[in-house]
């Protein structure tokens, strides 16, 4: 199967690796992938990374980023559902619930939204202080799978992605958080007008995915990686 996932560009996904060094060890990661259902159509949030980035500089993502050894004991209101947690689990172990909580956390850095409940503000050392200084505490409960996928080899940086979605009701507001997010711009868009966007090809696989998803809940999470260099698709 070809899939625009399988060739991405030197220009959209980052550096590539340099010839004859080994494949750089993919990185766990995760990101939410946030809808909208309050209009004629389904909107999905979008931020624009800064040109600097050396990973996929100027386009149009979902927020998200790698795990942090604090998200494995970061504090949360509401915990993942079971079928969640299995595959999570089944594919990541222990570090299942953690990568669930990189993607909240990443969101609140990047996007300045809590995908929480609200709760007594609590002080808090490392990258999880800001969020819970906000009085909220993550909403697991939130969350569904909707793809996993592996940067290819030829890239010199790797990350084995779980791309997470969440209704917006269940971000304690639709307002970014003053003086929060690191992405330039955010902006919902319907699944369409976001096609159109300077995206990385994997974003824009999986709001297709994400759109086949919405007509068909059951049918099963794509899983896309490489093996000695050629592209595999599974499912989870």
């Amino acid at each position: 199967m070809t899939d625009p996932i399988l060739a991405p560009r030197p220009a959209e996904g980052g550096r590539m690796r340099a010839a004859g060094s080994p494949a750089v060890r993919p990185r766990d990661a995760a990101t939410l992938f946030i809808i909208r259902r309050d209009g004629a159509k389904p909107r999905v949030l979008m931020g624009k990374r800064h040109g600097g980035h050396d990973f996929m500089p100027n386009l149009w993502v979902f927020p998200g980023g790698r795990i942090d050894k604090a998200d494995f004991r970061a504090p949360y209101a509401t915990d993942l559902k079971p079928d969640v947690a299995a595959k999570l689990e089944g594919h990541k172990g222990s570090r299942g619930r953690a990568l669930a909580l990189a993607a909240v956390r990443e969101t609140f850095e990047e996007a300045g939204l809590l995908l929480a409940k609200k709760a007594d503000p609590r002080p808090a050392a490392g990258p999880w202080r800001e969020f819970l200084a906000q009085g909220a505490l993550p909403d697991l409960d939130a969350l569904s799978i909707i793809f996993r996928a592996v940067t290819p080899p030829m890239l010199a940086k790797r990350f084995d992605t779980w791309f997470l979605m969440a209704d917006a009701e269940r971000l304690i507001s639709l307002e970014r958080q003053p003086d929060c997010g690191e992405l330039e711009e955010i902006a919902w868009f319907e699944f369409e007008d976001a096609l159109a966007l300077p995206l990385p090809m994997v974003t824009r696989t999986v709001i297709k995915e994400t759109m086949a998803r919405l007509e068909e809940p059951d049918r099963p999470v794509p899983y896309m990686r490489f093996t000695a260099g050629a592209p595999r698709l599974r499912h989870l």
